[in-house]
């Protein structure tokens, strides 16, 4: 009996632990075909909104990418530095949505959502959407 009574709040707090996982900090992209990492991004809140900005490209001979297919302002601006994402908003609990993303590689925008991924907390579900069709990748966060 004394056992169960110890379990249980050890139980409840590794579950608090799990659903307070935020989704700011350093994620690491993953190319979705090689698998292999592309950047580091830093996810941060600014005014109620979360952004992404990219700190680190990790592609030997990409590090000083421009954005040349971008329009705007971010046309030929180096990726390292840039804002990707912008305008989320806090939707559910660990849900960020009603903002836009931007894919450097082809210069397009998106309507962006994010949410931690239930079954692993250190993988963060980044989805992508053009009208009802849409593409999700997972960034993995990198440890401090």
């Amino acid at each position: 009996m004394n056992k169960r009574l110890f379990l249980f709040p050890v139980f409840f707090l590794m579950l608090m632990d799990l659903s307070a996982q935020s989704v700011l900090g350093l994620w690491k992209t993953i190319d979705d075909v090689t698998e292999k990492p592309k950047s580091i991004l830093e996810i941060y809140e600014k005014d109620g909104e979360l952004f992404a900005k990219v700190v680190e490209i990790l592609v030997d001979g990409r590090e000083d990418a421009l954005c040349v297919k971008c329009k705007g302002p971010k046309k030929d601006q180096p990726i390292e530095g840039m804002i990707v994402f912008s305008g989320l908003q806090k939707i559910g609990e660990n849900e960020y949505g009603d903002g836009t993303i931007l894919d450097p590689e082809s210069g397009k925008e998106y309507r962006c959502k994010i949410f931690i991924n239930p079954e692993n907390p250190n993988q963060l579900k980044v989805r992508g959407y053009v009208a009802f069709f849409f593409r999700t990748q997972i960034w993995r966060r990198v440890s401090s």
